[in-house]
């Protein structure tokens, strides 16, 4: 529940932030990809805590899959961004992922103990 408030506070002020830099058109990439952002690290943090205290041979496969998640979200951007930059901006909308799952990332730790 932390991770959800956290993301949405995030979502918020980078949107804000995006908004007042690039206009109203940044508005939806901020949005769109900063709970994008939440949604894959809270999938990432559900995937790693079973296993947070196992042996390393354990852990490795679930926080592999993390990377791999937000791996998805780099591809998300670049799809989204190829098939209509006029609606997701490439730079608002690479704020919008990374202005959040950075932070969250960083965070992670806490959100798995």
């Amino acid at each position: 529940m932390k991770l959800a408030a956290v993301g949405v506070a995030l979502t918020a002020g980078v949107t804000v932030i995006l908004w007042r830099v690039w206009g109203l058109s940044a508005v939806l990439p901020g949005v769109v990809f900063g709970t994008l952002a939440t949604g894959i690290q809270a999938a990432a943090v559900a995937a790693v805590k079973p296993v947070w205290d196992a042996p390393f041979d354990k852990f490795i496969g679930r926080w592999g899959l993390g990377i791999v998640l937000r791996l998805g979200g780099v591809v998300a951007f670049l799809l989204v961004v190829l098939v209509d930059s006029q609606l997701f901006p490439p730079l608002p909308t690479a704020f919008g992922y990374l202005g959040v799952v950075i932070p969250l990332l960083f965070l992670e730790t806490r959100f798995v103990k």
